[in-house]
């Protein structure tokens, strides 16, 4: 039975190994759980899932899996905890729902039924007003109606009546494939890091100050240090306008990120395509620019340079001279991209456009050429990856 369930985890592209199938088999030999369903999810999960960026992945294996067996009999074995029957239960219900259970004669009634009919029913079941199984009007089951019932095996609500949802998924958005928000943007971020103490000795050095009082005969000597900063320099470009309009709350959620972890940082703005000047305020940007020569002249090469675009444009726009739609430029845009990579060591595009469609775009393509092929889509694992070669 494991086995297939292994299997089924795999299906779902898990990064599980037979070491954890063994070490859930082991616990399951020491009788760390038995019959009960809830507990079993949780201790696979424990021993299967080593990453919360997967809980989603596995609650949906899970779901399937179990969903998929048609031999009722072996969940007779499965005890039905009394805090499922009065806590969970009880909490979630409303006045009126309540008051249609009673038409069944009580909770307690409702589940002696459940138990009875889990012990004579002998297969799988399609509709009708009796048996636990799918569609029909039995208050047991799933894909059917019963204003007062148990729902089994169903992924989510239909009619919203359902007493109690056994295989409810607890997870969602933490796949790593997700766009999600500013907190998780923080921890992809956090792979850029390189402490150094900088600045006035405001914080105890309690290492040090143990071993110098204890040096002293034990009359207390405090030992301070400046305070750890992350000390890595960051340059940020950020597309703005046109065809990044769809992306502005994602920006947001980076830039804010951004901000928050990066204490030397330094922002632009450009519009489709790098050229002889960038900005920090887009509505003066036709009157107060910065050019790309100071930038590079004026920020050293440890700095690391992060693009953020969707590289989307007219072809003509990246490799010829006045090719920006807003103004004329003198040298194309692949002569000042050619000139940041030449300039710095340590350099990513992050591009919003979710990366099934970048073949599809030649501008996209001869962005990726340009950058040295280190386009990486704005997500979660996208940012890791980003990160993680901006430290090499």
């Amino acid at each position: 039975m494991l086995i297939n369930f292994f299997m089924t985890l795999k299906q779902q592209r898990l990064p599980v190994s037979f070491t954890e199938l063994f070490a859930l088999l082991e616990c399951l030999k020491e009788n760390v759980i038995f019959g009960n369903v809830d507990d079993f999810y949780y201790l696979s999960r424990l021993c299967l899932v080593k990453d919360e960026k997967n809980f989603d992945k596995f609650d949906i294996a899970f779901a399937k899996y179990f969903e998929n067996i048609e031999v009722l009999d072996d969940l007779s074995l499965f005890e039905i905890p009394d805090e499922w029957l009065r806590k969970q239960l009880e909490s979630m219900l409303s006045d009126d729902e309540k008051a249609k259970i009673e038409a069944l004669g009580g909770l307690d009634k409702l589940m002696e039924e459940f138990k009875k009919r889990m012990q004579e029913q002998q297969k799988r079941h399609q509709g009708g007003n009796k048996w636990i199984g799918t569609g029909g009007t039995s208050p047991f089951g799933a894909y059917g109606y019963n204003p007062e019932g148990i729902r089994i095996g169903q992924d989510q609500g239909r009619n919203q009546k359902a007493v109690k949802v056994w295989d409810r998924r607890n997870y969602r958005d933490l796949d790593d494939s997700v766009e999600i928000g500013t907190r998780n943007i923080k921890l992809a971020l956090r792979r850029l890091r390189k402490f150094a103490r900088t600045g006035a000795a405001d914080e105890l050095d309690m290492d040090d100050t143990i071993s110098s009082t204890a040096r002293n005969a034990g009359l207390l000597d405090i030992k301070m240090v400046p305070e750890r900063h992350n000390a890595v320099k960051v340059l940020l470009f950020f597309d703005v306008g046109g065809s990044m309009d769809p992306h502005v709350k994602l920006c947001e959620e980076l830039f804010s990120a951004a901000r928050s972890e990066f204490k030397h940082l330094k922002y632009y703005y450009f519009h489709n395509f790098l050229y002889e000047s960038v900005w920090t305020k887009s509505h003066r940007r036709h009157a107060e620019t910065t050019s790309t020569f100071e930038i590079i002249n004026k920020y050293s090469k440890d700095y690391k340079v992060i693009f953020v675009g969707d590289a989307t444009m007219a072809p003509y726009e990246i490799t010829h001279t006045g090719g920006s739609i807003e103004h004329y430029n003198e040298e194309a845009g692949a002569v000042w991209i050619k000139r940041i990579t030449d300039a710095y060591d340590h350099m990513v595009w992050i591009n919003p456009t979710p990366k099934d469609y970048w073949e599809h775009s030649y501008s996209i393509e001869i962005t990726k050429e340009l950058v040295e092929d280190r386009m990486f889509p704005l997500t979660v694992k996208g940012l890791e990856e980003a990160m993680t070669l901006l430290t090499k």
